[in-house]
């Protein structure tokens, strides 16, 4: 498999960062859908230049390090495995002392004024856990209950298996936060590794397998916003009918 590559999978090694004067981040845009656009920004030690967007919500996730957001002047400490609800229209920077990596994913912004449940951060370790089956859980972090009504931000945890051919009704952007394994689309086999980053187009028949030893975890957000759990079509479905 090494070598196969997919128009729907690429990795963060294989885009090239940009770096503007005055700003500490190193960012690339691993994808980018008519919706989603999916970045990832290194940030270096010290205060980054502010950013965002009016007419654009981002989804952020804390891959690693430690820092604290500054949301419109406000501080908000961050984490690995925090996730981060940003409205657009919002201006935001990011302070660390020791580098600090996030995974960006920008929608347009959701219309009419702020939910009263609005959570700016998420930490996965306070979250419940749900089963999808016996091999896959996940957390939510942002999504209606933070205020967010439009997207779904989850991490995935999947143990080593391979599970049926399934489909989604939502368009999914995702990253790999841990783990090795393997997507199954269109009949390809295309390697994945932490910082692979994939896109699923609603109904995109398709299959992530962990071949392990360990968990790979994963990072989605989806729009519009919904359950992970979800199957617009499930072969194993399929097949007992």
């Amino acid at each position: 498999m090494r070598g196969v590559r997919h128009p729907l999978v690429t990795s963060e090694d294989d885009v090239e960062p940009v770096r503007t004067d005055g700003d500490t981040a190193a960012v690339r845009t691993t994808l980018s859908t008519e919706l989603l656009e999916q970045r990832v920004l290194d940030f270096a030690s010290g205060r980054s230049a502010e950013r965002g967007e009016a007419g654009r919500d981002e989804i952020l996730f804390v891959v690693a390090g430690e820092g604290m957001l500054l949301l419109d002047g406000e501080p908000h400490p961050l984490e690995a495995d925090t996730g981060v609800y940003v409205r657009g229209g919002e201006r935001w920077a990011v302070e660390t002392a020791d580098g600090l990596k996030l995974l960006a994913v920008s929608v347009p912004a959701t219309e009419g004024a702020d939910a009263p449940n609005r959570r700016v951060t998420v930490r996965f370790a306070d979250q419940p856990e749900h089963r999808a089956d016996a091999n896959r859980t996940f957390r939510y972090l942002v999504n209606e209950e933070s205020g967010c009504l439009e997207v779904t931000q989850f991490v995935g945890i999947v143990q080593p298996c391979r599970a049926p051919d399934h489909s989604h009704s939502y368009d999914e952007v995702g990253y790999i936060v841990e783990g090795e394994g393997v997507a199954h689309l269109d009949g390809e086999q295309v390697p994945l590794h932490a910082g692979s980053c994939f896109h699923l187009p609603p109904e995109q028949v398709h299959c992530i397998e962990n071949v392990g030893p360990g968990v790979m975890r994963i990072l989605g957000v989806f729009h519009p916003s919904g359950d992970p759990a979800s199957r617009a079509y499930d072969a194993a479905a399929a097949g007992a009918t």
